[in-house]
Formats: structure tokens, C-alpha cells, sequence
């Protein structure tokens, strides 16, 4: 593989430029009516978040509909998440995200023959009950970005996966002190997973300032 620097500015032109590709490829294919359903994947501390939503206005620039979807919009209640505890770091693998409600109100919607009628967000997990969000058209060669943590290895149905990756060292030095007990979910993710290895785009990212692409061809 090749490791090659690049800026976050070239990084998101980069992302924006294959997305968009791909996006009018899909709608080539089917005459006009496929949305692309894009994973931006990777621990918080790697800014997936920010990364998906600096993506928004220029897909919007190049003539795409964009929806950014972010996973902890579509959490468990509480009761559920917290079952084994607050800080158990296999719940938060296992059933934090309610990946049956991002299914239903997002990625089959938006899949082949899906309606295009999305849900931006279905729990608010501060207040811990339903988010009451109004549903969202992504008309035909839309593009839906959903961010968020441990989306990949599971069967969720994503056309282009993009994955952070953040070495050891580095997603200890950049989690926040409150979230430290999550760590071993991102070392089992990473050890069971290895989202890497397959990842569509793979984007090293342990200083934000300097991130790198990962090109298949050449030398570490």
C-alpha cells in the first residue's frame, strides 16, 4: 500500500470528488433513480462527524441532494444501552446503536426501490425518548452520509465505505478522560472487524492537522 499526506481541505475535495462519481455512477445504472448510501466510520476522537459534515455543501455544489445522518441520532433507549451499565465497553459494541431503526428509516429507504423518504434522527439520547424529527425526501442522486462509530463488519447496507483509522496510541491520546472505558470496543472492532482492510476510502487520521489516504500500490 501507499501512504500519501494529504491536507483536510485536498481531503475533502478528494472524498467529494469520489463520492460524486460514484453517486452519478449509480445513477447511470438505474436509469436515473439511485441515492448512494456513504459510512464515514471511526472513533469520535478520529472526527468523523465533522469530516461527514464538511462533506454536505460541496456535494451539494456538484449537483447532489445530501442528507448527513449521525449514528447517535439513532441510539437505544437507555434502558437497553445501560443494561450491563454505563460504561460496559461490550454493550456499547454489541447494542448501543439501534442498527434495525437506521435500516428502516434510512439506508433501505434510500437503497434500490427505496422511497427516498428519510428520517434524519429517531432518538434523542439526552432526553432519552423519540426525537420526533419530520421525515426528509432525498430525491434520486442523492447522497446519504451517516457517521458514526463501529458501523462496518455488520451487514449494514452502504454503497461507498469511508473509515478513519487511529492507531492505538493515538485514539488514547485524543479520547476525552470521560470516554477512556469505551477504548477495548475499538480495539475489539479493529482486531475482530479490521475495517481497514476492506474500507472503500481509508483515511489515517491520527494528527487531524496532517491526515493520509491509503493507496493500494507501493510502500508503507
Amino acid at each position: 500500500m501507499r501512504i500519501r499526506p494529504i491536507s483536510p481541505d485536498l481531503l475533502v475535495t478528494e472524498l467529494t470528488g469520489r463520492l460524486a462519481d460514484a453517486a452519478d455512477r449509480a445513477a447511470s445504472a438505474a436509469a436515473g433513480l439511485a441515492r448512494l448510501r456513504v459510512a464515514v466510520d471511526g472513533a469520535p476522537a478520529a472526527g468523523v462527524d465533522e469530516l461527514a459534515a464538511a462533506l454536505v455543501d460541496p456535494l451539494r455544489a456538484q449537483g447532489h441532494p445530501v442528507l448527513h445522518v449521525r449514528a447517535t441520532d439513532f441510539l437505544r433507549p437507555a434502558s437497553l444501552r445501560f443494561e450491563l451499565g454505563r460504561t460496559n465497553p461490550d454493550s456499547f459494541y454489541e447494542a448501543w446503536v439501534d442498527e434495525a431503526g437506521l435500516r428502516r428509516e434510512v439506508l433501505d429507504p434510500a437503497g434500490p426501490g427505496g422511497s427516498g423518504r428519510l428520517l434524519p434522527s429517531l432518538w434523542d439520547a439526552d432526553a432519552d425518548r423519540a426525537s420526533r424529527a419530520r421525515y426528509v425526501d432525498l430525491a434520486p442522486g442523492g447522497v446519504v452520509l451517516v457517521s458514526g462509530s463501529l458501523l462496518l463488519g455488520g451487514g449494514l447496507p452502504f454503497d461507498v465505505t469511508v473509515h478513519l483509522e487511529l492507531s492505538p496510541a493515538a485514539l488514547r491520546r485524543r479520547t476525552e478522560p470521560a470516554q477512556q472505558w469505551a477504548l477495548s470496543a475499538f480495539d475489539r472492532y479493529a482486531e475482530e472487524v479490521v475495517p481497514a482492510s476492506f474500507a472503500d476510502v481509508v483515511v489515517r487520521a491520527d494528527d487531524p492537522r496532517r491526515p493520509a489516504l491509503v493507496e493500494p500500490g507501493g510502500n508503507d
